[in-house]
């Protein structure tokens, strides 16, 4: 590629088009992430949901090849606000405009609603990758001149991706998640296995009760119809005006996800008495099962349980995948063998009054962060000390370990 590489920030996903995106998206380098595909992103556009007017104004960055071809992609949105990221800085917003600056608009790398580690520099196999993800980020921090954004901010992204932006100079920040690592289970009696005795007959007790006069099916592919949507959306409508008062996604986008990519989908439904009563959706991708919303119109003890961690570990085993995550935040998913595990953001602010306090205070958290992993994991670990599962390497681009 010539040194002349031709940068464009795109107002829609569709301007970019699938088997661009999908060529940059699709790498096998990757690990195979449903979340960073066109089908996902562009639903979430075209449904209504990921929209200027919800304050996510995309701005996908494509970089052009000599061949007129695009070489590399970057999901990247203008925020009017901090909803539906799932790493915090309203507390940054606050103090900078009580301080007379204003922080929004702000830029956003990364996918909106979705608290899931992946890919945020997209590179076609034959280009440059490194050469791609300089290229991307001068491009996203010329957009915040352009638009007059207060900062950019790059959410769960892959760990070396997360030591290039450090490197670069953005600012580095840690948080945890729960994540459930398959240790080569053949069964869910084996996982019990390796848990302490007490655990395992708590486990057993919850799901029991969870399952008493309730009928428990999962569907994927062309199982999934309307019906199922319609239970599934009312459900995740009641728990999200509960929890946070106004759910981000529209009944449009469940229907364009399943007409899309039913195929990744595993939809957890419960009834009882013949009518739906609670639901988990999941999406399968690479060597992992991801955990994304819960619902229920009738409480059940134990229900939320029984189909957002038992279910999905059952699923992960008759899968032969590596790991569940079970979505953020949870520390009462370590007690049912959801681990801490870390996960990174990078955040980048163009006024140093602001950046100077910011990067102070991270520095603070993550070591905060690394040692409340490290006293949660050995406090409240279920698993017998000789059975804990461990994460397997991370590995780089490049293929070496960390």
């Amino acid at each position: 590629m010539s040194s002349e590489a031709v940068l464009t920030a795109h107002a829609r996903i569709s301007e970019i088009g699938r088997v661009a995106w999908d060529a940059c998206a699709g790498n096998s380098t990757y690990a195979d992430n449903p979340f960073i595909r066109f089908d996902f992103l562009d639903a979430l556009e075209q449904s209504g949901s990921a929209v200027p007017a919800t304050g996510w104004g995309p701005r996908h960055l494509s970089v052009m090849a000599d061949d007129g071809a695009v070489a590399a992609v970057m999901p990247l949105y203008l925020k009017a606000h901090s909803n539906g990221e799932y790493v915090f800085d309203w507390s940054w917003a606050d103090a900078y405009e009580r301080a007379g600056g204003i922080y929004y608009p702000k830029l956003l790398c990364g996918v909106p609603f979705t608290p899931v580690t992946a890919p945020k520099f997209l590179a076609r196999e034959d280009a440059d990758a490194g050469l791609m993800r300089r290229l991307l980020l001068s491009g996203a921090l010329a957009l915040c001149d352009q638009t007059g954004a207060s900062s950019l901010h790059v959410n769960f992204p892959l760990r070396d991706e997360w030591d290039f932006l450090v490197r670069e100079g953005l600012l580095a920040r840690q948080d945890q998640q729960y994540h459930w690592l398959n240790a080569g289970y053949a069964t869910f009696e084996d996982f019990l296995a390796a848990l302490s005795s007490s655990r395992r007959k708590t486990i057993r007790r919850e799901r029991r009760e969870a399952q008493a006069g309730v009928e428990i099916v999962q569907l994927t592919g062309g199982e999934l119809t309307e019906a199922h949507w319609d239970a599934f959306f009312a459900f995740y409508m009641d728990t999200g005006a509960r929890k946070w008062g106004r759910p981000y996604l529209n009944r449009a986008f469940f229907s364009l996800l399943g007409e899309r990519m039913a195929d990744d989908i595993l939809l957890i439904m419960a009834r009882k008495d013949g009518r739906w009563i609670a639901g988990a959706l999941n999406l399968v991708g690479g060597d992992c099962l991801y955990g994304r919303y819960w619902g229920c119109v009738e409480d059940m003890p134990f229900l939320h349980f029984e189909l957002c961690y038992y279910q999905a570990i059952e699923a992960a085993i008759r899968l032969g995948l590596d790991r569940v995550e079970a979505g953020a935040q949870g520390p009462h998913k370590i007690a049912r063998g959801y681990l801490p595990t870390p996960v990174y953001s990078a955040h980048w602010i163009a006024d140093p009054a602001l950046r100077a306090p910011v990067a102070r205070y991270l520095e603070e958290e993550r070591s905060a962060v690394k040692g409340e992993m490290a006293w949660l994991a050995a406090e409240y670990s279920p698993f017998k000390a000789q059975a804990a599962p461990s994460a397997a390497p991370t590995q780089r681009p490049d293929g070496v370990p960390e």
